[in-house]
């Protein structure tokens, strides 16, 4: 009986309250095949994990969690399953937590340096992406998928 709470809780602990050491307000737009919102959010982060906490009327709609796995309201799955079921199945596994963190995606094919940040272009069969950074926002267009992801500073 021991080793099935010590499991059980290994299993969950990725969904667990953490204590974050950075936290930004964010104007958060996603529109993708199982999420569609448009408003204000906290994005959240320390060393080992992230929250995007999305609000809609001063009420938190959602929280995706990112470190080993990506927690959501409907539970923990793997990175892949959260592509699978959020965003698209084409994607490599650390596509949502690069948007989060601002990094380039896809092991940086096609990046571009720009004044202020960078730009990819990724199409093949699967995907058609522009995908935009720069210091006060991210911003993903996958044209094939109709997938949309931004976040911008609030300040803008």
């Amino acid at each position: 009986m021991k080793y099935i709470l010590l499991i059980f809780t290994l299993l969950f602990s990725a969904c667990s309250v953490k204590n974050y050491e950075h936290t930004q307000t964010k104007i958060i737009t996603i529109k993708s095949p199982k999420i569609k919102f448009s408003d204000a959010g906290y994005l959240r982060n320390s060393a080992k994990i992230m929250e995007l906490e999305l609000f809609m009327a001063g009420k938190c709609i959602e929280k995706i969690t990112v470190n080993h796995l990506i927690c959501t309201s409907e539970g923990c799955m793997s990175k892949s399953g959260f592509n699978k079921d959020y965003l698209n199945s084409a994607y490599p596994d650390d596509t949502m937590e690069n948007m989060l963190l601002s990094h380039a995606i896809y092991g940086g094919k096609n990046l571009t340096k720009t004044d202020d940040g960078f730009e990819q272009h990724i199409k093949d069969e699967t995907v058609d992406i522009v995908y935009k950074v720069d210091s006060h926002s991210v911003q993903f267009r996958d044209t094939k998928n109709s997938i949309i992801f931004k976040i911008k500073d609030t300040d803008e």
